[in-house]
């Protein structure tokens, strides 16, 4: 594989999300090798459902290839301190896999088709590195209507999680079987980031959002389907 390293000419946008004007930070080109990250995908990774009682994710992943995730954070860690406050160096908790989308929304369960939180954690973040083309979808985030909430720490688990959990109960008549892609009965799209090839995105883990996902996946070949990288990254907090 390539090494990864630093982009040339890495272009850099801060969108403010909602009414709460959460930041989501948006990279193009931060770093080189997207393409050695498809050709692991392909021919080396075991991608493998995610078992359901660890992870709500609607498809297949598989451990990232040595040396991505260290060559992603130190060229996002200057980009991480001056938006989200996390320490320019120091301890993180990081995880990090290739993910693919591939599971049909009919046999996806509603809390996989709705939006979500990764944590209510403050100091986890979500960084989420296209290796797929525009015609992907992106990702959306959602202001949940009962409450108003747009992110999801732990003073409003509680109050969150106990009206979501009344409106599943009367999901058959909110629910219309596919992936949310736009505002609907429960949640207000609040904005959405398009997906591009080497397009990296940063947010709160604690902010609801939702992959924009077709009801059955363009393709299960890493090369032509919706392939990305995740990684979460929780920092210690002084």
């Amino acid at each position: 594989m390539s090494a990864f390293s630093p982009g040339p000419d890495p272009r850099v946008e801060l969108l403010r999300i909602g009414r709460e004007a959460h930041p989501v930070l948006i990279l193009d080109g931060l770093l080189t090798g997207a393409e050695s990250l498809v050709d692991y995908a392909a021919d080396t990774a075991v991608l493998a459902p995610v078992r359901a009682a660890a992870n709500f994710y609607p498809g297949v992943r598989a451990p990232a290839p040595p040396g991505y995730a260290p060559a992603l954070i130190t060229a996002l860690r200057p980009y991480l301190s001056e938006t989200f406050g996390a320490p320019a160096g120091g301890k993180a908790h990081l995880t990090c896999a290739l993910s693919m989308a591939t599971l049909p929304a009919d046999q996806a369960g509603l809390a996989q088709r709705l939006p979500h939180i990764d944590t209510t954690a403050p100091s986890q973040l979500a960084i989420l590195h296209y290796l797929c083309g525009p015609d992907h979808g992106g990702t959306a985030f959602y202001r949940h209507r009962a409450t108003g909430f747009e992110a999801v720490g732990p003073e409003r688990g509680e109050a969150y999680f106990a009206a979501l959990r009344q409106e599943m109960q009367a999901a058959p008549a909110t629910d219309g079987g596919g992936y949310i892609v736009a505002s609907n009965a429960l949640y207000e799209q609040t904005g959405v980031v398009a997906a591009a090839f080497n397009r990296i995105i940063v947010y709160a883990s604690n902010l609801l959002h939702a992959g924009v996902l077709p009801d059955r996946p363009v393709s299960l070949d890493p090369r032509r389907g919706r392939l990305t990288a995740n990684t979460f990254f929780r920092f210690e907090i002084a």
